[in-house]
């Protein structure tokens, strides 16, 4: 009697090991894929949102002459010029906060793995240590059997 047990590694696994966390600047874009991240890259800054600003103050003037063209200029101008870029800013940061995360998802997995793997290995070990031990017995069983 023995213990046999062959560990067979998922193929995933290997996948894994090849590709690495998945990042945004990974991502496969076309023509119009690279120009639309020019633009968001561009936009998307604190710099642009500035100029946004002083590009809708020079309307405020205009707007002025009553509370509904203010409430316009306000809704219209100020807040979907600036806010725009201030929103892609933000989406910027918590993109960057993602691949982070991925990163370290990535990394925790990478060691739980290698944890499995360390175990996987330490089973080894003491299946061949218990079938020493069931021969062992099975011999001494044979043996008292042949004193009877």
């Amino acid at each position: 009697m023995s213990i046999e047990f062959k560990h067979v590694p998922h193929p995933h696994i290997a996948l894994r090991k090849k590709s690495g966390p998945p990042k945004t600047t990974d991502e496969h874009v076309g023509f119009n894929g690279k120009i639309a991240l020019v633009l968001t890259t561009v936009v998307g800054t604190m710099w642009c949102a500035y100029a946004f600003g002083l590009l809708a103050l020079v309307a405020l003037p205009s707007a002025t002459g009553s509370p509904l063209l203010l409430i316009q200029w306000v809704s219209q101008t100020f807040i979907q010029l600036v806010m725009l870029s201030v929103i892609m800013v933000g989406q910027n940061i918590l993109s960057r906060a993602s691949d982070k995360r991925a990163d370290m998802t990535y990394q925790d997995a990478d060691a739980t793995f290698h944890e499995s793997e360390q175990i996987q290995a330490h089973l080894l070990e003491q299946d061949a240590a218990i079938n020493t031990l069931l021969d062992k017995i099975l011999k001494l069983e044979t043996a008292l059997q042949a004193k009877k």
